[in-house]
């Protein structure tokens, strides 16, 4: 399941989000919502999301803003704006869509689609266990020869 937030000023333009996905997106789902940067900021921390749907201008900052808090994001992004002039900065933040309101569905699901598979929540803990195994079995090893 591809684990999404939204992060939008406009309560309208989160709820078609959302409706969006519900229906065009049976693997994806929308397990939070913020208004701003700040409570965005909090959410992402919170929910560990896959992907973030991303406004650009917000009351209390801007997307960038936002992504400005999280030097090395563990989460892709999607920005979900009105504003066509900042595509390019977008992509500088290694965007993985931009799409412009009205958001047209089928990019929307295409989008959602291209969004890297999650990792199990252990996937961390299971490759430092197998690469303290592999150095543990390298010293036995050179202990013998």
């Amino acid at each position: 399941m591809k684990r999404i937030v939204i992060i939008d000023d406009e309560p309208d333009a989160r709820q078609a989000l959302k409706t969006l996905i519900d229906r065009l997106c049976p693997e994806a789902e929308v397990i939070g919502e913020a208004d701003g940067v700040q409570s965005g900021f909090v959410l992402i921390r919170q929910c560990k999301p896959q992907a973030v749907l991303l406004d650009i201008s917000m009351e209390d900052g801007s997307g960038f803003d936002l992504l400005d808090k999280f030097p090395k994001p563990d989460f892709q992004v999607i920005f979900t704006t009105a504003h066509d002039d900042f595509a390019l900065r977008a992509f500088r933040y290694h965007a993985l869509d931009y799409l412009l309101k009205p958001i047209n569905p089928t990019e929307l699901a295409q989008a959602i689609d291209r969004l890297e598979p999650a990792l199990p929540a252990d996937y961390s803990e299971r490759i430092l266990h197998l690469l303290e195994s592999n150095k543990t079995q390298k010293l036995e090893n050179i202990t013998l020869s």
